[in-house]
């Protein structure tokens, strides 16, 4: 292995891993002895430096690990403060508060209210870490059960599920009404 390629996994398994690997680990991925790989290191730290790149190696005994360089830390408070930006449809909301309020619920409970296809909005508020799976139904084809999460908690101000509001007939016959016009659009 040539030592471009060296340097190259090197880099790669320290941003995978995201913590420090010992010195003798990183030998055997690459070939070569403790030593020479702790001077390749070295070299790429060195490297690294002279370039101004954001990243930065630091050797911790006999491990290394790949890092952000400590004056560029005030970026990472930027983007780590900066809220996750999403938006709930109607669709979204409807599916998310069936969920909420009739949990766990299968895939297939929430499409029997809506009334159409619910997979998309599932996996969105899955994917806004809003709902989860929570455990498989005990019945013919085991399907995944589905309930909030604590960022659903967190998102809407409650601590509890006991403290969402009650919901009146009106606001089901509502979501109801919603759920058969949206069929009605898909279908014209």
């Amino acid at each position: 292995m040539d030592r471009q390629r060296q340097e190259a996994a090197l880099e790669a398994v320290l941003f995978t891993m995201g913590e420090s690997v010992e010195v003798k680990r990183l030998a055997e991925i690459i070939e070569e002895t403790p030593k020479k790989t702790a001077e390749i290191l070295e070299g790429m730290k060195t490297a690294w430096e002279i370039e101004g790149r954001g990243v930065a190696l630091i050797s911790l005994e006999d491990s290394w690990q790949m890092c952000t360089r400590p004056e560029l830390y005030e970026y990472l408070v930027k983007i780590a403060k900066t809220p996750r930006k999403y938006t709930l449809s109607d669709t979204l909301l409807e599916t998310l508060s069936i969920v909420a309020y009739k949990q766990p619920v299968t895939r297939l409970d929430v499409e029997r209210i809506r009334g159409v296809n619910c997979d998309h909005a599932i996996n969105r508020l899955v994917e806004f870490e809003l709902v989860m799976e929570v455990g498989r139904l005990d019945a013919p084809g085991r399907p995944l059960l589905f309930g909030t999460t604590e960022q659903f908690l967190r998102t809407f101000g409650v601590s509890s599920l006991e403290e969402l509001p009650e919901l009146s007939a009106v606001q089901v016959a509502e979501f109801k009404e919603q759920a058969e016009e949206e069929v009605s659009r898909q279908l014209e």
